[in-house]
């Protein structure tokens, strides 16, 4: 089953079980790709999908950030529950041990030895990593072990 077709079928569930709080997310994030299949005009691959849900995570992480400087708990209690709702539909996180080895294997199968070598480094690493890692934390480890 495709990300979207569950999503699909999440959404007729939380409607059938009035969880308005799931309900509400899956329909801003099955928008927010039907917006992104509009404007490319044509239909998103699994990885497009993923890389939408990721961005609406980020972007509730963000809303957070500015609710708790205004202190809005209530808003930002919200946007966490979104994003509880948002981490079910990413694949299973990496641990950093996992994170490390795949750094490491990287580096040497890219015969990286510089500061300049981080984008072949990064690169060959995103395809393995997406979704499952932080990108920007694993750029900060290549970039410690680089320099």
């Amino acid at each position: 089953m495709s990300l979207k077709e569950r999503l699909l079928a999440d959404m007729k569930v939380a409607m059938r079980e009035k969880d308005t709080v799931r309900l509400e997310t899956i329909r801003l994030l099955r928008a927010a790709i039907q917006r992104k299949e509009v404007d490319d005009q044509r239909d998103l691959s699994e990885d497009e999908v993923l890389q939408t849900v990721q961005k609406m995570v980020k972007q509730c992480t963000d809303s957070i950030d500015q609710f708790m400087k205004g202190d809005r708990d209530d808003l930002a209690e919200k946007e966490r529950e979104n994003i509880r709702v948002l981490e079910e539909y990413l694949p299973e996180k990496l641990s950093d041990d996992e994170v490390d080895k795949l750094v490491q294997e990287a580096i040497t199968q890219t015969g990286a030895s510089a500061m300049k070598d981080m984008g072949k480094v990064v690169g060959s690493l995103k395809s393995k990593l997406q979704g499952r890692a932080d990108m920007g934390a694993v750029s900060a480890k290549v970039k410690s072990l680089l320099s």
